[in-house]
C-alpha cells in the first residue's frame, strides 16, 4: 500500500512518522479523561507545564505519584533527568508499556508511606497525591518525599483546594480525603521549608489571586529546614 500524500507538503512528515513508528496512545487515566471530560486533560497538563517552568534547568527531578505518566514529558523537556514513582503497579506497567526511547525515564513502584526513594534529587514534585493521603499519614508521606531532596532542593506540591470540593465529581470525592485550603497547605509545608510560595489555579490558569476562589493550589518550596 502506498503512503498517502497530504495536500500540503509540510504535513507529509506526520504521515511518514506514523508509518515509521506508529501512533502513540494515551495512558490509562488520560484516555479516560479524553473520553469523558476532554477539558480536564488540558487542566492536568497545564499543571505539569507550571511545574516544568518552575524546575527548568534542574539536574534530577523526582515525581511522586506519576499515575499513567502522561504529563511526564512536559517536565522531562525542562530537566536533565526524571525519575517517577507510583504506588499502583497497574499505572507503572502502563507507563512502561508506552515508553519510547526518545522519552525514556526511570519509573518504578514505590509507596511513599513505606520510606524514601533511593537517590539524590535537586527537585521533586507531587501533583494530585496529597489529597489521597490520610491526614494522620501526611507527615510520614512528606518526610519520606523530601528525604532524598538536597538541602538546596526545590519541592512543588499541588492539589485540589478544600473550597473546590463541593463542586468535585462523585468519583473524585471518593479519593479526596485530605484536601487543604491554601493557608493550611502553606502552614504544613513551612515545617519542612523556610520559604513556601502559594499559587492559585483555576482551570488552566495559574495566578496569585484570592485562594478561596481557586479550584487548585500549588506550593513551591525552597530551603529545607
Amino acid at each position: 500500500m502506498s503512503t498517502p500524500k497530504t495536500k500540503e507538503g509540510q504535513y507529509q512528515v506526520i504521515v511518514e512518522a506514523a508509518e515509521e513508528r506508529g501512533v502513540e496512545r494515551f495512558g490509562l487515566r488520560s484516555s479516560e479523561s479524553w473520553y469523558n471530560d476532554p477539558k480536564h486533560l488540558v487542566f492536568r497538563l497545564s499543571r505539569y507545564k507550571f511545574v516544568s517552568k518552575m524546575l527548568s534547568g534542574k539536574e534530577h527531578a523526582l515525581e511522586v505519584g506519576c499515575g499513567d505518566g502522561f504529563g511526564c514529558r512536559i517536565v522531562q523537556a525542562e530537566v536533565k533527568k526524571l525519575t517517577a514513582i507510583d504506588f499502583d503497579p497497574v499505572f507503572i506497567e502502563d507507563v512502561k508499556a508506552r515508553m519510547v526511547p526518545k522519552w525514556a525515564f526511570d519509573v518504578f513502584v514505590h509507596d511513599m508511606l513505606d520510606g524514601p526513594v533511593p537517590g539524590d534529587f535537586d527537585c521533586m514534585y507531587s501533583l494530585d497525591v496529597l489529597e489521597h493521603i490520610r491526614s494522620e499519614d501526611e507527615r510520614t508521606f512528606l518526610n519520606n518525599a523530601f528525604a532524598s531532596l538536597r538541602a538546596q532542593g526545590v519541592a512543588i506540591i499541588g492539589l485540589p483546594s478544600l473550597e473546590s470540593q463541593p463542586y468535585a465529581s462523585p468519583q473524585s470525592k471518593l479519593g479526596h480525603i485530605n484536601c487543604k485550603s491554601a493557608p493550611d497547605l502553606k502552614a504544613l509545608l513551612l515545617d519542612y521549608f523556610y520559604t513556601v510560595f502559594i499559587f492559585s489555579m483555576n482551570d488552566e490558569v495559574v495566578h496569585t489571586g484570592f485562594h478561596k476562589m481557586a479550584n487548585y493550589v500549588f506550593a513551591v518550596c525552597a530551603g529545607r529546614r
